[in-house]
């Protein structure tokens, strides 16, 4: 498993210090009727989400977090809450780290073959590039940079975690590779309570890491969509 070094040995004299953003996907959910719950309220952390945001915080623990901020979302504020807890901090809250908007949300299904069952939904499939389903790509990359420059402004030298959702996450980081957006949602490596991180000398991205603090979760339930 890698990760983030604790005390960054790699500033170069001159250049100024590496600023990192920690992008946490939030812990699992409990969601015994198996749900795309999306944006609605109620969803919180099942007792494994529990255990998982506590890991996800032990290995940010030694870090020197200058923020920590989550989307307003139950699930993402429950797992943002031991991180916070471990430096001191609050847990701000931040709305452009909120989960992507959906049109199957309170269905139990997402995008994909079950659709095929319902005619009257076809039409959301129609452009799987934007995608027609939900908040288009574009919109979800351009919240979660905007919100991840902000942090990365405003404490340089320093480290920052935004807890956000598996779609917006993932957005970001093909964004932030220069990639085309639209995926297929069973190949994000962004597991739950894993940490993205994007690294920047400045301004400048000079490298992107990524950590399963709490193993491989991709194919677990509730992994998909949330």
């Amino acid at each position: 498993m890698s990760g983030p070094a604790l005390e960054p040995a790699d500033d170069e004299p001159g250049r100024g210090p590496l600023t990192r953003v920690h992008l946490v996907r939030h812990g699992e959910v409990f969601n015994p009727e198996k749900v795309l719950y999306g944006r609605l309220p109620g969803f919180g952390l099942s007792e494994t989400g529990h255990r998982q945001a506590k890991v996800t915080a032990e290995f940010l623990a030694g870090l020197d977090v200058a923020a920590v901020v989550a989307s307003p979302l139950d699930r993402a504020q429950q797992t943002a809450t031991p991180i916070a807890a471990a430096h001191g901090l609050p847990v701000e809250v931040d709305p452009r780290l909120i989960e992507s908007r959906n049109a199957f949300e309170g269905k139990p299904f997402e995008a994909g073959p079950a659709v095929l069952r319902y005619p009257h939904l076809w039409r959301l499939l129609a452009n799987p590039f934007r995608p027609s389903w939900g908040e288009p790509y574009t919109e979800i990359a351009e919240r979660m940079l905007a919100a991840a420059a902000e942090r990365r402004d405003a404490h340089p030298g320093r480290h920052v975690v935004l807890v956000s959702h598996q779609l917006p996450v993932w957005t970001a980081r093909r964004a932030l590779e220069g990639v085309h957006l639209w995926h297929r949602p069973d190949r994000r490596q962004c597991g739950l309570a894993s940490v993205t991180t994007a690294v920047y000398r400045g301004r400048e991205l000079v490298g992107i890491e990524y950590a399963e603090p709490n193993g491989p979760t991709a194919n677990l339930p509730g992994s998909v969509g949330a």
